[in-house]
């Protein structure tokens, strides 16, 4: 990557720093005080950032190497777990082109970049493209992993050799089992997924296709069992008679198998407010639990997690 393509990625890159109140429903998991990167996307200072970093945010910085401003969240996307903000006060610098994810190969050369300069950008390689399932009922359907590892990961942005803003920084993994054996990686959110509702989020601060159902509990899967490791007092998993410890078994008297199956079961069943019939594994008794579930948006500042 040229200099000039890699001085304009730095220019487009900003540091976001956020403070969640204590009684938000993810302080308890992410912490009340959240520090990421944004990229700006678009020339009127729009940014996209990984969204967990926002999520309940009551205070929010955005910040270049000269200067911090404050900011606001623009709109979330629960699907994508990917966010829009934006600073309040003029915060110049030059936007990142758009590109897609589903253009890197494995093997391609890339770079990640936080903010802070270009010594913040490291060269890395595409290990992997591949589904992807978290505990908090979120799957996607080919992620994007590399090699090294950026420490600094959380909105990241992953860019190609043309310069162009492939994806967002989410996780980092270790022993991740590639076809060359095991490493450490970073994960990276598909940016394709945010482009297509970009204006739908400006205008309304979320996507307009009917909300997933969702649950409100966290689920580990060992490769065994589904287990339930958290559950959000007061949401509709709680609400359910749901409790840590307890194992997923089915959905609707049909088995499920690893995480990514059994979200995509439960989205299956319509949209936020369906019921969802779990069946469950409680100690060595099998019961059946009917959640009517709900629209995460509308659960946001509530609850802690137990």
């Amino acid at each position: 990557m040229s200099s000039e393509v890699a001085g304009k990625i730095s220019g487009a890159i900003v540091s976001v720093t956020a403070h969640v109140p204590e009684d938000a429903m993810s302080a308890g998991l992410l912490g009340t005080e959240r520090v990421g990167h944004g990229v700006r996307i678009r020339e009127d200072g729009l940014i996209a950032t990984i969204g967990y970093v926002v999520h309940e945010a009551e205070n929010l910085w955005i910040g270049t190497r000269d200067t911090v401003v404050p900011g606001f969240v623009v709109g979330y996307d629960f699907d994508s777990g990917l966010a829009l903000i934006k600073p309040s006060l003029p915060l110049h610098g030059p936007a990142m082109p758009i590109g897609r994810a589903d253009s890197l190969e494995v093997g391609d050369a890339v770079t990640v970049a936080s903010s802070g300069g270009k010594e913040q950008s490291i060269d890395a390689r595409v290990v992997a493209k591949q589904e992807f399932a978290g505990r908090w009922e979120y799957v996607l359907d080919q992620a994007v992993f590399t090699t090294p590892q950026h420490d600094s990961w959380s909105g990241a942005a992953l860019v190609d050799s043309y310069g162009r803003l492939c994806g967002l920084g989410s996780l980092v993994i270790q022993g991740f089992e590639t076809r060359s054996g095991s490493c450490t990686v970073n994960m990276f959110v598909p940016i394709e997924l945010l482009a297509p509702i970009i204006d739908e989020i400006c205008l309304h601060g979320r996507r307009l296709s009917p909300p997933r159902p969702w649950l409100g509990m966290l689920v580990h899967d060992d490769q065994q069992d589904l287990t339930v490791v958290g559950v959000y007092r007061n949401c509709p998993a709680d609400k359910a008679g749901l409790r840590p410890g307890d194992i997923i078994v089915g959905i609707d008297d049909e088995p499920v198998v690893g995480l990514a199956n059994m979200f995509r079961r439960v989205w299956s069943l319509g949209s936020a407010g369906v019921d969802v019939p779990l069946n469950v594994l409680r100690n060595t008794e099998k019961m059946q639990l009917k959640v009517r579930s709900g629209d995460r948006a509308g659960f946001q500042r509530k609850g802690t997690l137990q």
